[in-house]
């Protein structure tokens, strides 16, 4: 019984925690799916700005009660502008994907959708924590070791 109560736990806790990428392996994901150089953006801004945002933790969330919008996933997507929640006022959708797709340990929409931001006027600077904590910084660290 005890042994099924822990399991039971961990299960619970995996299932809210979600994957949580290693460093080198978030940035060989972003490699294969076309991220190093994307819209100009190095690969080391992109492991810079997932590390602030989710730390690499697909299943994160954040609720912004100013704007009465939540970011989702990895890349904390927001959804008042790029997907939908079914509860964010005004919700423009632009990446037109359900928010739920972007918390999903399979982070191939996500992806997507992170470089249909980019796209945007604001570019990358659309994060805050990159701005915060990338932006002009020495970001080799974030890709150091990885083979990439």
């Amino acid at each position: 019984m005890k042994a099924l109560l822990i399991l039971g736990l961990l299960f619970l806790s995996a299932s809210v925690q979600g994957k949580i990428f290693e460093r080198c392996e978030f940035a060989r994901t972003l490699k294969r799916n076309g991220m190093g150089g994307y819209h100009g953006i190095r690969l080391a801004d992109w492991v810079c700005l997932a590390r602030w945002e989710s730390s690499y933790n697909t299943k994160a969330t954040n609720y912004n009660p100013g704007s009465k919008s939540t970011d989702y996933g990895i890349f904390q997507i927001n959804s008042r502008y790029w997907c939908n929640d079914g509860k964010t006022p005004g919700a423009v959708n632009a990446c037109g994907i359900s928010c739920n797709v972007l918390l999903q340990d399979d982070i191939t929409q996500a992806i997507a959708c992170a470089k249909r931001v980019v796209r945007d006027p604001q570019g990358i600077r659309a994060w805050v924590a990159w701005k915060k904590h990338c932006e002009n910084q020495d970001l080799t660290q974030y890709i150091q070791g990885c083979g990439v």
